[in-house]
């Protein structure tokens, strides 16, 4: 096994893959990356399944020093990653050779970066998967962030598997999403808590996330929405993106670590092919509402997944392979022979 060591971890560095499923009627929540659109990129870029656990960086990257020759692919917040002291491109698979040093700077757009590493972090699973669930104290790397001076196992590269060396991501295939800030919801389950004029407040003005965001929700702060009859309700389920407005009127956008259930009405939903656009956005900055149909939704889900299907496609079918011709020389004759090198 190679072997990589944190000199220096960030302010939250987390192991994270898709996230704990079948637990939730235990309590238990799913964690997971909270951008599963720039984790699942990773993860294709190096070649890997697409829920292997990766590395999710805040703000601000680590910086890791390998002890073993790897394959690694960074997507999301963009943190100007260095090699050695040498800037490196993000969203492509990219060689790290025995020794060298890997740094996330402070992001400059986006909140959240991922590191996959090819053939995944060796680490055991709790309760089906590696990922990290602070508030719970499991899976991850002894159930806590990143701190100096820890060590992951990584499957060393074997030789033939630099297949995946250098892809990238095409333009047009990429989503760019980092600095959009309209955010599309389906309105529910608990609307009808709230007043007209909320709703209609709801879809017209600007919220801001506060500093007392993280991977469990983000707070917002804008105008007051108001309450029909009060704020509670017999407590249910919450999904991925629901939207509840407490008592003070101001929303909270719940995300990978959120609890189970709450007893606060939920507005509306995040869609799912939006929520990398909360994930991505940090205190300061400014979110706008847009209401949407589930069926639009539905479209919407089917064409990313589409995109990815595509993505997947062009990166190991004959678009990544580059043809070279070698001329060689029988017995006096000049042949021309073809070369498929992926």
């Amino acid at each position: 096994m190679g072997k990589l060591k944190t000199l220096e971890a960030g302010p939250m560095t987390t192991i994270q893959d898709l996230g704990r499923f079948g637990y939730m009627k235990y309590g238990m929540p799913i964690a997971g990356a909270v951008d599963r659109y720039a984790f699942r990129i990773a993860n294709i870029l190096v070649g890997n399944p697409e829920d292997e656990a990766a590395i999710e960086a805040t703000f601000l990257g680590p910086t890791i020093q390998f002890k073993a020759e790897a394959v690694i692919a960074i997507t999301g917040g963009e943190m100007k990653p260095e090699l050695d002291g040498k800037e490196i491109p993000m969203w492509q698979a990219v060689k790290v050779s025995k020794d060298s040093r890997l740094s996330l700077n402070r992001v400059e757009k986006g909140l959240r970066s991922y590191i996959a590493i090819r053939g995944g972090i060796d680490l055991p699973e709790v309760m089906g998967s590696k990922s990290t669930y602070l508030r719970g104290k499991l899976g991850g790397f002894k159930g806590r962030k990143l701190q100096q001076g820890d060590e992951l196992s990584f499957p060393e590269v074997k030789e033939g598997e630099n297949f995946c060396l250098n892809r990238k991501i095409p333009e047009d295939l990429l989503e760019d999403y980092l600095d959009d800030r309209e955010v599309r919801v389906i309105v529910g389950p608990q609307d009808d808590y709230f007043t007209e004029e909320s709703l209609k407040t709801f879809f017209a003005s600007e919220y801001q996330l506060t500093n007392q965001s993280d991977r469990m929700g983000c707070r917002l702060a804008g105008p007051t929405l108001e309450h029909t009859t009060g704020a509670d309700i017999i407590s249910d389920g919450i999904v991925l993106g629901a939207i509840q407005v407490p008592g003070d009127g101001q929303p909270i956008i719940m995300l990978a670590d959120r609890q189970t259930t709450g007893g606060y009405a939920k507005l509306a939903n995040v869609i799912s092919v939006d929520l990398p656009k909360v994930a991505q956005a940090k205190p300061g900055d400014k979110l706008n509402f847009k209401q949407i149909g589930v069926v639009e939704a539905q479209q919407e889900l089917k064409k990313q997944e589409e995109r990815i299907a595509q993505l997947k496609e062009w990166l190991t079918g004959t678009a990544n392979k580059k043809i070279k011709y070698f001329k060689i020389r029988v017995d006096g004759n000049s042949f021309e022979v073809e070369v498929e090198e992926i």
